[in-house]
């Protein structure tokens, strides 16, 4: 199970090589938000070290402008009330569409479901059939930030909000073991960010982590589950995209350590994931 994280889905793909590393191949990929993204690319290219280390040098080059191009009339319009969003999604798009080796969920070589929320209730959207593209877009539309998507009806926004780890996804499909994969959330920031972007950025990571963090101790006794926790402590926002080779060296060397022991199961999992701060 891949979550969400902006700039921080860097720290799965380090995940990701160490699981590649012992040879662990998923029958089912759940991904939301940033977890989409890479969900989505490896459901198309394979879990093995070369397509994971293909998705790592997609995240190398990756940079924030590439992603959140600053347009100052489309910001003018937001706060008129005449845009729904202060950033247009055509680049993440491209980067989707870049990658996808298939147009509707159903055609993935791996089963794959995708996670996003319903902007009007607040429901749990999670879909493994329909356009790939509109759908993982839609689970990585940060509200405000990018425009929701508008699909059979409903307007759909980022998944992380209904819910990030969606571990009840994969047991729903008959999952046994889980591997969680949380890209954690900035908690050694030094200040509190200053503009509305990394204000909404910052504070959707935290609740969305929370939410992770629940959702582990609510699941840890109904399945083999198996969390590897991000690294700490983290400074890097959700919004920086210019830390990929870093952060994707930082978590594969912390995940290889972590899965060395007993395969990565250890009791009470949830505790490593508490929220915390540095001082």
């Amino acid at each position: 199970m891949l979550s969400g994280g902006g700039s921080l889905g860097a720290v799965q793909v380090g995940m990701l090589r160490a699981l590649a590393d012992l040879e662990v191949t998923p029958d089912l990929l759940v991904g939301t938000s940033a977890g989409a993204l890479n969900a989505g690319y490896l459901a198309g290219h394979g879990t093995d070290r070369a397509s994971v280390d293909n998705l790592a040098e997609v995240w190398q080059r990756l940079r924030t402008l590439e992603l959140f191009a600053p347009d100052l009339l489309r910001v003018g319009l937001a706060l008129a009330g005449r845009e729904d969003s202060l950033f247009s999604d055509r680049a993440l798009r491209r980067l989707i569409k870049r990658h996808l080796k298939f147009t509707d969920l159903k055609d993935a070589p791996i089963p794959l479901w995708v996670v996003a929320t319903d902007l009007l209730t607040g429901a749990e959207v999670h879909r493994n059939h329909g356009p790939a593209l509109e759908l993982i877009a839609a689970s990585s539309a940060i509200p405000g930030i990018y425009p929701p998507v508008h699909l059979d009806g409903e307007v759909l926004v980022d998944g992380s909000l209904a819910n990030d780890s969606a571990i009840s996804v994969a047991l729903n499909n008959g999952a046994e073991r889980v591997y969680v994969l949380p890209t954690g959330y900035p908690c050694a920031l030094r200040k509190a960010p200053r503009s509305a972007a990394g204000v909404a950025v910052q504070g959707a990571s935290v609740l969305a982590h929370q939410r992770m963090h629940r959702d582990v101790t609510l699941y840890a006794d109904k399945c083999d589950l198996i969390v590897i926790p991000p690294p700490c402590p983290l400074s890097v926002s959700p919004l920086d995209f210019g830390h990929g080779e870093e952060l994707i060296d930082e978590a594969f060397t912390a995940a290889t350590k972590w899965l060395a022991k007993d395969g990565g199961h250890r009791k009470d999992p949830a505790r490593w994931l508490a929220a915390h701060k540095h001082h």
